[in-house]
């Protein structure tokens, strides 16, 4: 099956083992010393994932969470850079205007971190900012790296019904939902003046119009959503 998929079967190692012997601290052949066999073969024949560490820091935020005492604490997965502990950082999108914060701490998994790096899903700590100040579909950054825009231009693929998209067409000034990073907006959609309507299976470039400033950039990702089925997805080409 592995080869039939394009994948190295051969080469692969299998490790016979069961996870329940293991956590009820059976030191059989395919209990504990099976768990160690099978993370010395993921560590011997997977490379460790490139981080992307040296651009500026960007999270974007999954969660918010009040810790009585403590303060606000925003979750989610470092898409690139480094966050330490004390740094200011910038809170965008969403809003016409960033909040500044300070970063308090980083936990992941329960462990007090001193910084975190591109990758890791963790929570920070922020100082200075309350609750309601930083909702989900913001992202946390690096001051005066990342900006807001509510135009752009991208180049999409509209979904079959097959693949989960719509039967119908659509036409300019529909109005589905975007799915930025970890956020939602209403967005316009635009189609080019040559083009009468968008047909599932079709490929074009459109410009959009989103209700409220989001945090972009050239060549990140998004889906467009309207009840249940994924429209389109595309890549952003240009901002205004």
């Amino acid at each position: 099956m592995l080869d039939m998929y394009q994948f190295p079967g051969d080469e692969t190692p299998f490790i016979k083992g069961s996870a329940l012997k293991a956590l009820n601290g059976d030191t059989s052949e395919y209990g504990v010393p099976a768990i160690k066999k099978l993370m010395e073969a993921v560590d011997g024949h997977f490379p460790d994932p490139e981080r992307d560490v040296d651009k500026p820091f960007l999270m974007g935020v999954e969660s918010v969470m009040s810790i009585t005492g403590k303060g606000t604490v925003a979750t989610g997965r470092i898409e690139r850079g480094v966050a330490k502990s004390g740094e200011s950082i910038e809170i965008v999108g969403l809003k016409d205007k960033k909040e500044k914060a300070t970063i308090a701490g980083i936990e992941m998994f329960h462990k007090t971190l001193d910084e975190g790096q591109s990758g890791d899903q963790c929570g920070i700590m922020l100082k200075g900012v309350k609750r309601n100040e930083i909702q989900r579909g913001q992202v946390l950054a690096a001051p005066g790296t990342v900006k807001t825009f509510s135009k752009f231009d991208a180049d999409i693929y509209v979904l079959k019904e097959d693949e989960g998209g719509r039967k119908k067409p659509f036409f300019s000034s529909y109005r589905p939902q975007a799915f930025i990073r970890t956020g939602t907006v209403t967005v316009e959609v635009l189609l080019p003046e040559n083009v009468e309507m968008a047909m599932p299976g079709d490929s074009l470039s459109i410009s959009l119009v989103a209700e409220k400033p989001m945090a972009l950039e050239e060549g990140l990702r998004f889906a467009l959503r309207e009840g249940g089925l994924t429209v389109g997805s595309g890549i952003i080409t240009k901002c205004y």
